[in-house]
């Protein structure tokens, strides 16, 4: 599989308080910016602007829930992204693998 990888989608999963919420949504179902927040060590304010970027990606989707936003994790998009990772992966075993084949033909050759 040749996936692009998607620099505004791993930028977004790069935050560490991001993947948290990401964590945090996928255990619970979903969640709001409060119910968020009471798991964070942040502002309810910022876990509000953290969502707005994951939202922005496709990552979370929100629902009008009263006065505040329902977010659940989209499994397309996130399935996208585990996808671009085992690329990436897959990407950097290959130049390793042809690495180590080259230091032991230097290895042989002294």
């Amino acid at each position: 599989m040749s996936t692009a990888v998607d620099d505004d989608l791993w930028s977004a999963i790069g935050d560490p308080t991001r993947r948290r919420m990401l964590d945090l949504l996928l255990n619970e179902g979903s969640g709001t910016a409060t119910s968020l927040s009471e798991h964070l060590p942040v502002t309810r304010q910022a876990v509000a602007k953290h969502l707005t970027v994951l939202d922005r990606v496709g990552l979370v989707h929100a629902t009008p829930a009263g006065r505040e936003k329902q977010y659940r994790v989209d499994e397309t998009q996130l399935a996208r992204a585990v996808a671009q990772l085992a690329d990436v992966g897959a990407a950097w075993d290959a130049r390793l693998r042809r690495i180590k084949r080259i230091a032991e033909t230097i290895q042989k050759n002294l």
